[in-house]
């Protein structure tokens, strides 16, 4: 019995055995089975999925790859098609700096150079002669340095640029006197050959490169150890310097990326020697307008061989009409001549005009133009459009059509309120008046005649004040706010959004004295840019809603037929609207209406014909005429703004002059250029545009 029972035990135990190496098979052949699986996933991911991917690192590490020089960027295009700015394929001679080189090797190129090439070399100083003569004379540099100089050097009084500085200053006139003429060009050229970065290729001639230049170079590239030519482009202007400052600049191929933009372009990836967009819309829009630079792979015996074609950057159409353009610049210049013959103008010396469409943001011409004396007393004009974004000048009563708006919000002005328009006086302060006292007008009169008078009631009622005649005027300084957001709505104050670079915001005071509320309300106290106020007239012309302004239309690719792939079209973007009823709007509107009406104060600005609505302004600004810091003179300054027609605006106008006249009692008239400018550019605006 006990015997059976040993044999069960056994034999039970055999099964127990059978059946865990069993199951222990089982997790193993599961175990085998996931690995599998892993191994077969990883392979799969490796040679499927990122097949690409480890190509390409297996490329990057044996095979060196390069870029080639910048390619050309795209052109730029006005509104109608009409091509403003392209390249141009340029003969280039340049120096890229060899490992190792010496300043005597290179001294010696310099000379071999300048005997094959003519450059010009009349920017050459008598500082760059003086240090070339230290390279050709090391010795006897070394010799006019004292024995007590060198020994302060050895004990660190002195450092190698003080040193450098005492040879320099003891090379003299006879030292250099007899240089030739062929000395005078290797100089030059070795100073180019010096310039920049190290690394960079530096240009030392890309204009006038005759066939005999270009080919000896070329011919010489293994004696003359750095130098080499090529084809490289440049920027051609097709209308000259009309809008040529906005279009903006692009760096040269000697310079690459400018020192003061060089984070930038760094941390986008760009190399230091990419030519790049440096301002206004070349730098706005780089993105687009860069081209794509060839890519080659470098051969084993140092050729290279081209695996990625470069191309042109995108093509970029402007909202600027560049026919319009041409024109207005060209009455501005006409108009500015003209006004410096009138009298009192000795401190005009600036215009201001922007054309553009309140529906869309589209600015369709913009210029700035500055007229400066020459010593024999002729004149000179410069393009200073530049100023149209980061000028500020004092508005005058042109903000008076917001000033109504901040009275019809608060309960300060009813619409048909009649007011009696005479001088006011506050206490310790001097009368404040209109132009002349209109007597008892309404609000529709207040803006056809200018009166500043009425805007000072409301901007009193505004701040919760009273007024008694010669007594002191109390307000709540919070009324400067509630103006002031107010006028942001329409865009006075605030930045308009434009798409260019460096936009500025104006002056804001910030002295809350009660009477400096009443110079707020007639456009007396902050100062705005001129294309702040142009974003404000469209505002009013657009029935209160403020648009961006634009530069941009559209961008097509450089690829297949001119302007036929869209890849980008700019839309207009509407930024706020104005915080008050339609009503009010109406009103301001059908006042503006009446300023140009005869009898208003625009009246004759714009021809009646167009039916336009807006208003003028002048303002009492400051200058300081002889540069010392402090402001000495008063001037008048003189705005206007327009839009027509005024049942269905398509364009606004906006001309701005500074300083037109002196402001003082014995100054009795000042020049009407802007009236001038006006009636001429919006006359010529329906010409073209019927």
């Amino acid at each position: 019995m006990k015997k059976t029972i040993n044999k069960y035990k056994y034999h039970k135990k055999r099964i127990n055995q059978e059946e865990i190496i069993e199951k222990r098979y089982k997790i193993l052949v599961i175990i085998i089975i996931i690995i599998m699986l892993l191994l077969l996933s990883s392979l799969f991911y490796i040679q499927i999925i990122k097949n690409n991917y480890y190509k390409d690192k297996l490329t990057s590490l044996t095979v060196t790859i390069v870029e080639g020089d910048s390619a050309p960027r795209g052109r730029i295009y006005d509104r109608n098609g009409n091509l403003l700015v392209d390249n141009i394929s340029v003969r280039t001679i340049y120096y890229k700096k060899p490992s190792n080189v010496k300043t005597s090797d290179e001294i010696n190129i310099a000379y071999k150079v300048a005997s094959y090439i003519e450059v010009d070399y009349s920017k050459l100083t008598e500082t760059m002669l003086k240090n070339f003569w230290i390279l050709n004379n090391q010795d006897k540099a070394k010799e006019r340095i004292t024995h007590q100089e060198w020994k302060d050097y050895e004990n660190r009084k002195l450092t190698s640029d003080d040193i450098n500085k005492l040879k320099l200053e003891r090379v003299t006139i006879e030292d250099i006197k007899d240089y030739t003429e062929l000395d005078k060009e290797a100089c030059y050229i070795y100073n180019l050959m010096n310039k920049g970065y190290y690394y960079t290729e530096k240009t030392i001639k890309n204009e006038n490169v005759t066939d005999e230049e270009y080919a000896i170079i070329a011919e010489n590239i293994d004696t003359l150890k750095g130098f080499n030519v090529k084809l490289n482009w440049e920027r051609e202007y097709l209308y000259g310097t009309v809008f040529k400052t906005m279009l903006g600049s692009v760096s040269s191929s000697s310079s690459g990326i400018p020192y003061n933009l060089k984070d930038y372009y760094l941390s986008k990836g760009y190399d230091l020697t990419d030519r790049v967009g440096t301002s206004y819309i070349e730098y706005q829009y780089e993105d687009y307008l860069k081209g794509t630079k060839p890519t080659y792979e470098v051969n084993s015996n140092g050729s290279l061989t081209e695996i990625k074609k470069g191309s042109r950057g995108n093509d970029i159409i402007l909202t600027i009409d560049i026919k319009l353009q041409q024109e207005i610049e060209k009455i501005m210049e006409e108009e500015l001549k003209k006004a410096k013959k009138e009298k009192n103008t000795q401190y005009l010396d600036k215009s201001y005009v922007i054309i553009s469409d309140p529906r869309t943001g589209d600015i369709l011409a913009m210029a700035g133009k500055q007229i400066l004396k020459n010593e024999d007393g002729s004149y000179d004009i410069y393009d200073y459009t530049p100023g149209v974004i980061t000028s500020s000048v004092t508005p005058g009563s042109i903000v008076k059509g917001a000033s109504h708006i901040v009275g019809y919000n608060n309960g300060a002005l009813k619409i048909g309120e009649i007011r009696k328009d005479e001088c006011i006086k506050i206490a310790a302060t001097p009368l404040k008046c209109s132009y002349k006292n209109y007597g008892n007008i309404d609000d529709l009169g207040a803006l056809k005649y200018s009166s500043n008078v009425y805007q000072f009631y409301t901007a009193i009622k505004v701040g919760g004040g009273t007024y008694k005649y010669n007594e002191p005027l109390v307000i709540n300084d919070k009324a400067f706010d509630i103006y002031r957001n107010t006028f942001a709505e329409f865009g006075l104050g605030v930045k308009t959004g434009i798409d260019l670079p460096n936009e500025s915001l104006g002056y804001k005071g910030t002295n809350r004295l009660s009477g400096l509320l009443l110079d707020f309300a007639i456009g007396q106290y902050d100062t705005y840019t001129p294309i702040q106020i142009s974003q404000y007239m469209s505002t009013i012309a657009n029935n209160g809603v403020r648009m961006k302004p634009n530069i941009l239309k559209a961008v097509f690719s450089s690829e297949g037929e001119a302007l036929s792939n869209l890849i980008y079209e700019n839309k207009p973007i509407e930024l706020n609207k104005v915080n008050t009823e339609s009503i009010y709007i109406k009103r301001v509107q059908e006042g503006f209406k009446q300023v140009l009406s005869p009898g208003g104060t625009g009246s004759g600005y714009v021809d009646y014909q167009y039916k336009p609505a807006g208003k003028t302004g002048t303002a009492e600004s400051f200058l300081d005429t002889n540069k010392d810091g402090v402001i000495d003179t008063a001037t008048i300054t003189t705005t206007f703004s327009a839009y027509a027609p005024y049942n269905n605006p398509e364009v606004v106008f906006t001309v701005i002059t500074p300083d037109v006249s002196p402001d003082d009692e014995q100054n009795t008239s000042f020049s009407s250029i802007n009236k001038r400018i006006s009636q001429k550019v919006s006359k010529k605006y329906f010409e073209i545009y019927g």
